[in-house]
């Protein structure tokens, strides 16, 4: 990250502790619902739960954040996710530890519609691409460090699964507590387009419209639940396949490794492919790589497919929310992430849930087949449905960018 940029800095600490949090707390509460005899269908219930509540607050969030500052979101978010992991780890039923699972899952989307909304403002349009692939650093740092100290923490030796499991939340809550540390005048210039965002609302369906929109909501819809099963069932895998709780976490850690990796590597990456095919191939590698996570290979070969797996679904969120951003119009940025969050929620809902239902008809390996025809589904919908680049660059920088290109014609 470049000088000058010390409010991205503060913003990815920030988001690596809230999101170490979350990626330590969702395989403990599943390690803990497994304790208190949740089965497969439970399992996936309760990781729904998690994206209900986010599913009907998204886009009254994202309208509030079109006209006002970001930064308050995201203090409310770790107060938030805090509650919603104690609490989870003190729930002695299936039922309670869903409603904090809720809880936490709101908080996780205060955080980070607040925190998208921060780059898309304070970027300009050419630094897009690195920024959003900067800050979602951010969550893969959290995703790296969450699963392997959820493994740590949690023991099934002599039934103490239920308190090792109850321990890790609680710490979870602590680590979350420290994102706002972070968080001082993160918020600290706003650029003009921001100043004229006023006036009448862009409809939904208009922004839904939009070309590129659509691609983009759908695409960080199938990596963001490819990413979420694997944190909910890898667990259950583990279980079925006689590998520990420590190991499943180094396994989950080595999938959000690979994940930095492509981030720091984006740039050259799409200046060779291009962001349409990009998107395509690594969404198309990571659905045969999960559907390959069904079949009953040894822990060596789950290793390579994982760490394979995490850089290709590395590409997906960051350019996701580029595509969103550039192909919306001017004045409704922040609710076109926050509708591409929608999308995100509810898959983390669905998918799950889906999940559930399969693994319990035909055996905990069958969510992760599901999972790749998803992203079978991206890859030809990046083909199909591209945005338009010369269109999405209008329509992220505005007139100044219009202004910038006529000045250098004149030349």
């Amino acid at each position: 990250m470049m000088p000058g940029r010390g409010w991205l800095v503060r913003l990815v600490i920030a988001f690596g502790f809230a999101q170490a949090a979350v990626s330590m707390a969702r395989p403990a509460v599943s390690y803990r619902a497994l304790a208190l005899g949740a089965d497969e269908r439970a399992i996936g219930v309760i990781a729904g739960v998690y994206a209900l509540l986010p599913l009907f607050a998204a886009v009254p969030l994202g309208r509030r954040t079109d006209h006002g500052r970001c930064a308050p979101l995201l203090p409310a978010g770790v107060v938030l996710i805090a509650a919603g992991c104690a609490l989870s780890g003190t729930a002695n039923s299936l039922a309670v530890m869903a409603a904090w699972s809720g809880v936490m899952g709101l908080g996780h989307l205060c955080f980070v519609i607040g925190a998208q909304s921060i780059v898309a403002r304070q970027s300009a349009p050419a630094e897009q691409d690195r920024n959003f692939g900067h800050f979602t650093i951010g969550a893969s740092l959290g995703q790296l460090v969450g699963p392997v100290a959820a493994g740590l923490l949690v023991s099934g030796q002599d039934g103490a699964m239920a308190r090792t499991s109850a321990l890790a939340l609680v710490v979870s809550a602590g680590v979350a507590a420290v994102s706002f540390s972070s968080l001082w005048r993160i918020e600290h210039r706003v650029g003009p387009a921001v100043r004229t965002a006023g006036g009448a609302k862009v409809p939904v369906h208009r922004i839904l419209r939009t070309r590129g929109v659509p691609a983009g909501i759908f695409i960080s819809l199938a990596v963001l639940s490819a990413t979420d099963i694997l944190t909910a069932y890898l667990p259950v895998i583990g279980e079925h396949r006689g590998i520990a709780p420590s190991v499943v976490g180094l396994l989950l850690s080595l999938r959000a490794a690979a994940t930095i990796a492509c981030r720091l590597v984006m740039t050259p990456m799409i200046r060779v492919l291009g962001r349409t095919a990009l998107m395509s191939v690594t969404c198309l590698v990571a659905g045969l790589l999960c559907a390959g996570i069904a079949l009953p290979v040894p822990v060596w070969a789950l290793a390579v497919m994982l760490a394979v797996l995490g850089f290709c679904l590395g590409v997906g969120q960051p350019l996701s929310m580029t595509t969103v951003v550039q192909a919306a119009p001017p004045k409704a940025r922040s609710t076109a992430l926050a509708l591409r969050l929608t999308g995100n929620r509810l898959g983390q809902v669905a998918a799950p849930a889906s999940a559930g239902l399969v693994a319990g008809v035909a055996g905990t390996a069958a969510p992760f087949a599901m999972l790749g025809v998803l992203l079978l589904g991206a890859s030809a919908l990046a083909l199909r449905d591209p945005g338009r680049g010369g269109g999405s660059r209008r329509a992220a920088g505005g007139c100044a960018a219009s202004r910038e290109t006529r000045r250098t014609r004149a030349k």
